[in-house]
């Protein structure tokens, strides 16, 4: 059985969601290292577990596009997304295969910071390459806004950085609440809004 239909399966053993890591934890701040032996139990095992993780989160919350394996303590370089589409995905070791000089600004968020918000900048579009979970070789060309920036937000943390880290300023980073209370007046100082 493929790491994909082990994800779409309903198994008795499969894994267990894991707790996110929250910020501050050091575990956050790691620079993970790139994954070699797709083959490997332990990878296949971590793959799942992140995917479970994120369908979790989704069911209980409601949203969530994205997590990386540093949010829940793998330091290995990997992502599982789910776009809305049929099926999960997994970006192995992904990289920046074009950036657009196009930046724009937008409020992002983070489940390592559910309470937060921070007002910063990213490439308006991006292509990516990357392996699947089998080690196949992958691009995805000229994404859209909504995955260039969700695709950046979690290389970052591939890479130790968080989104505080990319604040504009010492005004861009907010509380949740204080957004939902003052919505128009933050929307309108962003390009972009996710939601």
């Amino acid at each position: 059985m493929n790491l994909q239909s082990a994800i779409t399966t309903a198994e008795p053993t499969a894994p267990a969601a894991k707790p996110i890591k929250l910020l501050g934890d050091p575990a956050l701040r790691i620079v993970s290292a790139p994954v070699t032996d797709f083959s490997s139990r332990e990878f296949t095992e971590n793959a799942r577990s992140l995917h479970a993780t994120l369908a979790d989160f989704r069911r209980r919350h409601g949203f969530g596009r994205a997590v990386s394996a540093p949010q829940i303590g793998i330091r290995q370089r990997f992502i599982a997304l789910n776009l809305g589409d049929a099926a999960p995905h997994l970006l192995v070791n992904p990289e920046i295969a074009r950036a657009s000089e196009e930046k724009f600004t937008m409020w992002d968020d983070c489940m390592s910071f559910p309470g937060l918000l921070v007002r910063l900048k990213r490439h308006r579009s991006i292509s990516v390459r990357f392996q699947n979970e089998n080690g196949d070789r992958c691009e995805w060309n000229d994404l859209d806004i909504a995955a260039a920036e969700l695709v950046q937000h979690e290389m970052d943390h591939l890479d130790g950085v968080l989104a505080i880290d990319r604040a504009i300023d010492r005004d861009s980073v907010i509380l949740r609440e204080v957004y939902e209370a003052n919505r128009e007046t933050f929307t309108a100082q962003a390009d972009y809004v996710i939601y």
